[in-house]
């Protein structure tokens, strides 16, 4: 399995509550919403589907599965939710219990367990282990170098603050632009592969 990382990301690396003014205001944050009238349904829409029908998991944070979880399980008829709620979830939480899980099926994945038990689902046979949201969780797989592929919607919105998205690492992790596609309105989605150059991508994993 492949783990492919989905975010809506602002040209100064916010990925913070794109998506409703109250979806995270950690931090004291105020700008949620900020790519909606962004949105290409088509384009963007298009391509999260596309990849989520080739997704055999989804992964995610304590936050974003709870907001997940109070959205989708309503919602049928198209295929992205009709894959989302059937689909095999994952949420990290070290806080989480049995008993709060509804949305099914889930398994909670305690931190101390996270990144082993990323790496064993993509020794795997399958498809995709789909992540959208979640930074703080996606910053750690940056840095363990368990990220294959990127796919960011880049909104041409400088937001000034926020959570971003790319964490301090102790080396380069290279990808290649396999595919760039301009929504209608304006937003570029951009879609990138790990790559292997040799020694940079080498001493890259042996630091982290």
């Amino acid at each position: 399995m492949k783990t492919l990382i989905t975010e809506f990301i602002s040209l100064d690396g916010v990925v913070q509550a794109p998506g409703a003014p109250d979806e995270d205001t950690e931090g004291g944050f105020a700008h949620g919403g900020w790519m909606m009238k962004y949105f290409d349904p088509e384009v963007m829409g298009g391509t999260f589907d596309a990849l989520a029908q080739q997704s055999d998991a989804l992964l995610q944070g304590r936050r974003t599965y709870q907001v997940s979880a109070a959205a989708w399980p309503e919602r049928s008829g198209d295929r992205f939710a009709d894959w989302i709620n059937r689909v095999q979830k994952y949420v990290v939480s070290d806080t989480l219990t049995e008993d709060e899980i509804t949305w099914n099926p889930t398994t909670i994945i305690r931190g101390k367990d996270f990144l082993k038990t990323v790496a064993d689902l993509r020794a795997q046979p399958g498809g995709y282990i789909y992540v959208y949201g979640s930074p703080t969780m996606v910053q750690s797989l940056l840095a363990a170098d368990l990220v294959d592929e990127l796919l960011l919607t880049v909104v041409p919105l400088v937001i000034g603050s926020g959570k971003k998205l790319f964490p301090a690492m102790a080396g380069p992790l290279p990808f290649e632009l396999v595919s760039a596609v301009k929504a209608s309105t304006g937003a570029q989605v951009c879609r990138y592969v790990r790559a292997n150059v040799g020694p940079v991508a080498s001493s890259a994993k042996g630091a982290v």
